[in-house]
């Protein structure tokens, strides 16, 4: 018996054997050197140690990655001390980086690596240039952050004892705060460093909606009504945080916003600007094109973005043009898009039929993104209003990313100040870039893949954003949409607007262009509102070289792609590619084009 268990074990021991590599066959597997080894864990010991340090230097972000160690904290006063302290924290972070060979690296280590040198070395020369000076501006800035938090449904949780108490001490700092950034201006007034005066006037608005008489208008005391839900809390502290709250948004918040509120319409508006162009500004030239290497990622001048601009825009206007004439519109282009400003059948007659019809559209896309992907976020997304002290200087619509924990859907945000700015021939489009496939896919699924170093995962490249979700945008006809001719209308639409920013960003802030000229020529292209062509140019005023990122980044994956199908042939996998962008988070474009590159003759071999 001993002796039959002997042979079969001695028969299973020589079919293993029989699939083991000989000596010659092990020479085609790649041997892990010691020194990768050491490499790898050199470079993940670097970059978790830059972003759990970051946290602290950034508590509020940390918030809203759901690190809730900083909750009882503001970003620190602008001064020069906090100033040399962030510049000392990027210049460490790069020597330590820069010790360790790429060449031993690859894989994700390698993307880290190419990822994490790239982000010190442009952070570190942005301090080159004093934009601390304009801390807050109508497109954003502290004031808005913190009555985001502040309003309960966000980031900031409102739930505990504790959870109110981090909030009153978060209060505090942010006073501290505003007191610093109304000292930045100050100096900012002396180093004639100030926001065009057109968007200084847009900012008031947004602190005055805080100066309330009866503390319970206030949008602070949103948290307070929520209480009534909580089962958790006794109602003696239910009663004790209400007073204490209360007490907070008196003599703490209201006044912070007040004090801003009468310097910038007292000191700081006398001496704003009349000009729009960062070039304006002392070494402005440069400031830009900072702004556009670390938008774009890519080696461009203004004036080739410029140029890019204006062709794309001349083939857009003769596809908008065939559109006109298969609906039959008598009239020339021009008037077609009068015709599609005036007529009421393009418009929704109130705010919650223009949620709802986002609602139904989401249910309808979602249905047929498995046609292009085999990765989705776990995460869902909701569709909301944006919130009415915000309407009147933001954006058409926008995306706030789910909590990382999954406590917090992500939030599509459709701006419903003015319905005559949201026509119904653009919702399918619109639906697609903030949501799925667009900026929801992109960024859910890179805050949920395990793999990914948290300061991937959490951090982000406005080119591989906003490029995703304008290419996600010509994935509409791919899953069956744009089959109404103004909903393919409405794509175009949006897709123009990509393309004049170029023209525009390019033209205020390198060619001289007024705000004046730039509202003419975007009125002079589309069909666009009004209200959203104002909204639109002060924002691109407000922020150099960002506006610059949709087209730039949408051309690079759109390249990548047709790359990879003419290499790949019969082999080339649409679903495979799209899950080869998404995977590795957002990365710059160089390191994406060699991404997909290695990927491309990968499946070569295979």
């Amino acid at each position: 018996m001993r002796i039959k268990v002997l042979v079969a074990a001695m028969a299973i021991t020589l079919s293993a054997c029989s699939s083991i590599p000989q000596s010659d066959e092990l020479n085609t597997y790649p041997v892990v050197s010691k020194e990768s080894i050491q490499a790898a864990e050199e470079l993940n010991q670097v970059v978790e140690q830059y972003f759990d340090q970051s946290l602290a230097l950034n508590p509020v972000y940390a918030t809203f990655v759901g690190e809730s160690r900083y909750n009882d904290k503001f970003s620190d006063p602008i001064n020069q001390e906090s100033t040399a302290r962030q510049l000392s924290f990027e210049e460490y972070f790069l020597k330590r980086i820069e010790r360790i060979d790429p060449s031993l690296l690859e894989g994700q280590d390698l993307l880290s690596y190419q990822v994490f040198k790239l982000a010190r070395e442009e952070a570190i020369k942005g301090f080159e240039f004093e934009n601390h000076l304009m801390p807050i501006s109508q497109i954003g800035g502290a004031h808005t952050v913190f009555s985001t938090l502040g309003a309960g449904g966000n980031a900031q949780p409102f739930e505990t004892v504790q959870d109110f108490e981090d909030f009153e001490k978060r209060s505090i700092g942010f006073a501290v705060y505003m007191e610093s950034a109304v000292d930045a201006m100050k100096e900012g007034m002396q180093k004639n460093i100030v926001l065009p005066r057109v968007l200084a006037v847009k900012v008031l608005p947004q602190l005055q909606a805080h100066l309330v008489d009866d503390v319970e208008q206030s949008l602070f005391w949103g948290p307070i009504r929520a209480l009534d839900e909580n089962k958790t809390l006794t109602q003696s502290e239910k009663d004790a945080i209400t007073a204490k709250h209360k007490e907070t948004i008196t003599k703490v918040i209201i006044p912070a916003y007040k004090a801003t509120y009468e310097f910038m319409l007292n000191e700081y508006l006398p001496n704003t600007r009349e000009t729009f162009g960062i070039s304006e500004l002392p070494n402005g030239k440069a400031w830009y094109e900072y702004e556009i290497s670390t938008n774009t990622t890519l080696p461009l001048t203004a004036q080739e973005i410029h140029r890019f601009g204006l062709k794309e825009v001349a083939r857009i206007l003769e596809e908008m043009n065939k559109v006109r004439e298969q609906v039959n519109f008598s009239g020339d282009l021009p008037a077609f898009f009068e015709h599609l400003k005036e007529s009421d059948e393009f418009y929704f007659d109130s705010a919650d039929e223009l949620i709802a019809g986002y609602t139904d559209i989401k249910k309808d896309i979602n249905a047929r993104v498995g046609q292009l992907f085999n990765v989705f976020p776990k995460a869902d997304y909701e569709v909301r209003a944006v919130e009415s002290y915000l309407a009147a200087s933001a954006a058409g619509a926008s995306y706030q990313p789910p909590a990382p924990d999954g406590s917090r859907p992500g939030i599509f945000y459709i701006n419903t100040h003015n319905l005559k700015a949201q026509p119904k021939f653009l919702m399918e489009t619109l639906s697609i870039h903030e949501a799925a496939p667009g900026h929801h896919f992109q960024i859910a699924i890179q805050q949920e893949v395990e793999s990914l170093p948290k300061f991937r995962k959490f951090g982000g490249y406005t080119v591989f954003a906003e490029g995703w979700a304008l290419y996600a945008e010509s994935l509409g006809k791919e899953m069956g949409l744009f089959t109404d001719p103004y909903m393919w209308y409405g794509r175009l639409v949006d897709e123009q607007l990509r393309a004049m920013r170029l023209v525009v960003d390019t033209g205020l802030h390198a060619m001289g262009w007024s705000r004046e000229k730039a509202i003419e020529y975007i009125i002079a292209n589309s069909s666009m509102a009004e209200s959203d062509v104002v909204s639109e140019v002060e924002r691109y005023i407000s922020w150099p070289g960002q506006a610059l990122a949709y087209k730039t980044g949408e051309r690079k994956i759109r390249e990548l792609r047709n790359l990879a199908s003419r290499k790949l042939g019969d082999k080339f996998d649409i679903k495979e590619f799209h899950t080869q962008i998404l995977i590795d988070g957002a990365l710059p474009m160089p390191v994406l084009e060699q991404k997909i590159k290695r990927w491309i003759k990968e499946e070569q071999k295979s």
